[in-house]
């Protein structure tokens, strides 16, 4: 397994679209093997291929609850190759949504609160589910970057516009550090 650089936004790769997957193999399982090694390691909950430069529609999910207070996170490992939504709620949940893409910037974003998804597993094996909570939302933001689209592109011009001068301006503060 390997540490994967993470791609941050403005890099146009980020809005490109992701192609189907077409073979579930030892290869695209050793990708997601360094996803989720480079998603641990960022921290994060989730991250798509194409945010590691592999414009496959594969993203890896771990909400990582906490097992009880002050107690190591139990981790919950969900592989989704070739996602797609087949039904969402009517009802929106407003959620903070941050991404590893658009590091240390957090925005509130409405998405519906219930979805039912179709995906193949890290198997290759067809899978169909109703999604509720953070994992419908995480799934939703995940399956956005398979499409070219960021969390950041649901907010209005104004709050965008606002996050990615927040984003820059701590750029430069750390570049100034490391100089």
């Amino acid at each position: 397994m390997a540490l994967l650089p993470i791609i941050e936004t403005p890099d146009p790769l980020l809005r490109q679209i992701s192609t189907p997957v077409e073979t579930v193999d030892d290869d695209l399982r050793a990708l997601i093997a360094d996803m989720f090694e480079t998603m641990y390691a960022a921290p994060g909950i989730g991250l798509a291929a194409i945010q590691v430069g592999v414009p496959k529609r594969v993203l890896v999910i771990d909400l990582q609850e906490p097992e009880e207070e002050g107690g190591d996170p139990v981790r919950d490992p969900r592989v989704f190759i070739n996602p797609e939504i087949v039904w969402a709620s009517e009802t929106l949940q407003s959620y903070t949504e941050g991404c590893l893409s658009v590091p240390d910037q957090y925005a509130e974003v409405d998405r519906p609160d219930r979805i039912r998804a179709r995906w193949l597993d890290e198997q290759g094996k067809a899978r169909e589910q109703e999604l509720d909570g953070l994992l419908a939302i995480c799934l939703q933001h995940e399956m956005d970057h398979l499409e070219g689209i960021l969390f950041i592109d649901h907010l209005s011009r104004l709050k965008r516009d606002m996050v990615l001068k927040k984003l820059a301006k701590t750029r430069k503060e750390l570049a100034k550090r490391a100089a």
